[in-house]
């Protein structure tokens, strides 16, 4: 890949900043291709995550999206005096409780998915077959380079569930 047609070979500092570039659009991207509604980007996440992922505990959600359980907490009040969520008692641990959608609740993931996923097959769609190829090829290597072992010093405070199990962090920009 070139920093600039005339420059050649970009280093691996410009190689990085083009791929968090590109990464960050992308992202901001998919966060805009969603329905319109009340729920915030927050909310929304976490919606998504309980809707491919099942039940979870606010100490769960919290930790996976690394925010404060006080700051999950407000977007699954959100999620559930919306009706998108509901509170049910932990099967094994009665003083936890889990977090699970509603029908209502799998209709708003199920349509930001779609239109999200639309809008990125429909841009996929008009490119011509090399760069497919070429895009194929390089969403293999960044999911390999995101679902790498992190090297970051994690703070015990704020430490994630993934990063406690030794296992990389979510990819940057949502689930597919």
């Amino acid at each position: 890949m070139n920093a600039d047609a005339n420059d050649g070979p970009a280093t691996v500092p410009q190689l990085g900043a083009q791929v968090r570039t590109a990464t960050a659009l992308l992202y901001r991207r998919f966060r805009s291709e969603r329905p319109e509604g009340e729920l915030g980007d927050r909310a929304l996440e976490v919606l998504n995550r309980l809707y491919k992922n099942g039940a979870q505990t606010l100490t769960e959600l919290s930790r996976y999206e690394r925010v404060s359980p006080a700051s999950m907490s407000q977007s699954v009040n959100r999620l559930t005096e919306a009706g998108y969520a509901v509170r049910s008692p932990h099967p094994d641990d009665g003083r936890k409780v889990r977090f699970s959608t509603t029908a209502a609740g799998d209709e708003v993931a199920r349509a930001a998915r779609e239109q999200r996923n639309s809008w990125l097959d429909a841009q996929l769609a008009t490119l011509p077959e090399s760069d497919q190829e070429a895009v194929a090829r390089a969403a293999i290597i960044l999911m390999g380079i995101a679902t790498s072992p992190s090297t970051a010093v994690a703070d015990p405070a704020t430490r994630s569930v993934d990063s406690a199990r030794g296992t990389a962090p979510r990819a940057v920009g949502g689930r597919a």
